[in-house]
């Protein structure tokens, strides 16, 4: 099972992606809602996933940074209610692999969040695949 943080500065928000979570069968580990608590949970836990609010990421760009320095396989997932093409366009510059939009929709999110692992899964696979092959010496290149 795979563990899950939420930072957001929202009560209402982190209770509702925790249920959504759970539901589809996530560890959620812990929830805050600073910049801060997310590198205190990050240390603690050691979760794959980390969903968090658009307005930390805004509000504290250097922990987030930092998080990502500290934790690079974790999978970050941006929270808001409206994406525009910068914002989009800065969270990957970030790390952030996936977008969740509020209001939460039980299935989009756990769709959102199962594809995207997937999508990244595949990439990782044929980035070793890749390195493997031309790490080896080609059949008749010593001819």
């Amino acid at each position: 099972m795979l563990k899950a943080v939420i930072i957001d500065s929202s009560a209402v928000a982190r209770g509702l992606l925790n249920t959504v979570l759970m539901d589809g069968s996530y560890d959620v580990v812990g929830q805050g809602h600073t910049g801060a608590s997310a590198i205190a949970l990050m240390v603690k836990h050691n979760p794959q996933i980390v969903c968090i609010a658009r307005d930390v990421v805004d509000a504290d760009e250097a922990s987030i940074a930092e998080l990502r320095k500290g934790w690079p396989k974790a999978m970050l997932f941006m929270v808001s209610s409206e994406f525009d093409a910068p914002t989009v366009q800065k969270a990957h510059a970030m790390g952030f692999i996936g977008f969740i939009v509020k209001p939460f929709n039980g299935g989009t999110v756990l769709k959102t969040i199962r594809s995207t692992i997937i999508a990244t899964v595949k990439r990782q696979q044929k980035a070793q695949a890749e390195a493997a092959g031309g790490a080896e010496p080609q059949a008749g290149a010593a001819d």
